[in-house]
């Protein structure tokens, strides 16, 4: 008689579902966010138990507990700080840090540069709406020049910052963006940053429909998205439009928008997308694309290998444990010098 293999269950969506009730504004972005999120994990074979979702604080840090996984709702913008040590205690744990543009650019700042840095092997949600959410609507980072919010009355003098240029500036590995809407174009980068090696950061356009609604209208909605959105594919000429008309030239050391339809312009003229530039610099030149002037670069920025920090840490305890032994805790703690007091 032959055995009956039996097939090991394959997680759903529901596996990766809490049972917590999901208190976000109805309509906000973060919703398709987590569905998609939690539409992914199964399909790239991770375990509930092996994975841990680390937030700080913003809406979009309530994260953790939507998902049936371990998680971490820490403080404000030190995400990163406990997800380094628990990567280093553990290196196997699947780690997804997740944060705003308040969170990881402002109090955060310092502490996503040095992630990115560093190289450890997580993937890092900047959710970036453009605005401070859950202490209801101050201007944020990534808010534009002339923003009116509660805390900018005549309008925010601030030059924005933009999170793919602070990624990329900081050495990330693998550098992406999506929007909250398009939920093929996440599902895509979602997979692609967890099969990284190392830290990829990737940025998503979130709506706040309270208190920023319609921050990136221009490529949220379906009827402008194809002629003010650019889908970034490795080795390929930029090309965008709705009739594919339309693309990126190089011209001396700066970008410029071209029509395929004038005369003598080719696709062979078109700015070629390459996500191994190791110097940075044709990334960089795509970091530096802003609508109005651009279309919106969306999809993967940069992918690199290099050695990740975890790797780098154990292979430097390993050489000290060859030398000197595995070492004894309670010695270290005693130190060289102690003294024991008896009753």
């Amino acid at each position: 008689m032959n055995a009956i293999l039996e097939k090991p269950n394959q997680l759903t969506k529901a596996d990766f579902t809490s049972n917590q009730t999901v208190r976000w504004c109805p309509g906000c972005g973060d919703y398709s966010i987590l569905a998609n999120v939690q539409k992914t994990l199964p399909e790239i074979g991770v375990s509930t138990e092996n994975s841990v979702f680390v937030s700080g604080i913003g809406c979009s840090s309530r994260f953790p507990y939507y998902m049936n996984t371990y998680g971490f709702h820490t403080i404000h913008g030190r995400a990163p700080a406990v997800a380094t040590g628990l990567k280093l205690a553990n290196p196997e744990l699947n780690i997804w840090i997740v944060t705003g543009d308040g969170d990881g650019l402002s109090i955060g700042g310092n502490h996503l540069l040095h992630i990115c840095r560093r190289n450890l092997d997580v993937t890092i949600l900047l959710f970036n709406n453009r605005i401070y959410g859950l202490t209801k609507g101050q201007y944020s980072p990534t808010s534009e020049q002339g923003k009116i919010t509660k805390s900018t009355p005549t309008g925010s003098v601030d030059f924005p910052l933009h999170p793919i240029a602070v990624a990329l500036a900081a050495e990330a590995t693998f550098v992406a963006r999506s929007l909250d809407v398009d939920a093929k174009g996440l599902q895509t980068v979602l997979k692609a940053a967890h099969e990284h090696k190392g830290t990829s950061f990737v940025e998503i356009y979130q709506n706040c429909n309270i208190f920023n609604d319609g921050a990136f209208s221009y490529v949220a909605d379906r009827k402008e998205r194809s002629e003010n959105m650019l889908v970034l594919e490795d080795g390929k000429p930029l090309i965008y439009g709705k009739e594919q008309n339309r693309g990126i030239r190089l011209n001396g050391l700066a970008l410029e928008c071209i029509s395929l339809e004038d005369d003598g312009v080719s696709k062979d003229d078109l700015f070629v997308h390459d996500v191994n530039d190791l110097q940075g610099t044709r990334t960089h030149l795509l970091s530096t694309m802003h609508y109005p002037q651009f279309p919106v670069p969306m999809g993967i920025f940069r992918k690199i290998q290099r050695p990740t920090y975890e790797e780098l840490m154990g292979e430097q305890v390993n050489v000290e444990i060859q030398k000197k032994g595995k070492g004894n805790l309670q010695s270290l703690l005693a130190g060289n010098q102690n003294w024991e007091v008896k009753s």
